[in-house]
């Protein structure tokens, strides 16, 4: 059975603005990606998160060794897309449209190992319907002031399972529904 796991990179006042500079990852940070994205059994993505991901969808003549290795691995996953208006959507990618809880539920039930969930609104759907198995935040040491919160609407009971330091100054929280 896979777990679905709800993570992203997080402000100290707890937005999750990826446009901002400060979340660009450090080296480290971006290795410990390359390795998680390899590891996942998919990933579900909302419109908006999708849009900005399909980044990787193309070689850029700038990147580096490690953002080739991203890209690869970010292509070789299975990804759902939860869209009612987008028409089509990139390879290694279904699109999903109604019933995302029986679509989720069979993921879960169907696959092994983690699925990961991107997008703050898609995650508050699931949270709503009691499927996010685990909250993944990496905490940067940035206040933006604004920006879309990591927890769109109301913070549902959380348990702390584990933290991690990742590079020099990123920590992972990680929790589970209490």
């Amino acid at each position: 059975m896979a777990k679905i796991v709800f993570g992203m990179n997080q402000s100290l006042d707890g937005y999750v603005d990826h446009d901002h500079p400060e979340f660009r990852p450090s080296p480290a940070l971006f290795r410990h990606f390359i390795e998680q994205v390899r590891g996942l059994a998919g990933s579900v993505y909302g419109r908006r998160m999708y849009e900005v991901m399909r980044y990787w969808d193309e070689d850029h003549p700038e990147w580096d060794a490690a953002e080739y290795d991203f890209a690869a691995a970010w292509r070789n996953q299975p990804k759902w897309v939860v869209s009612r208006s987008l028409e089509s959507v990139g390879p290694n990618a279904t699109l999903v449209g109604d019933d995302l809880e029986a679509v989720i539920r069979g993921l879960k039930a169907q696959r092994a190992g983690e699925i990961d969930v991107a997008g703050p609104d898609l995650a508050r759907s699931l949270t709503d319907l009691g499927l996010i198995d685990e909250y993944q935040l990496y905490l940067h040491p940035v206040v933006l002031g604004r920006g879309k919160p990591f927890f769109s609407g109301p913070r549902p009971p959380l348990r702390l399972v584990a933290s991690d330091r990742i590079g020099e100054d990123v920590i992972r929280l990680t929790y589970v529904p209490a």
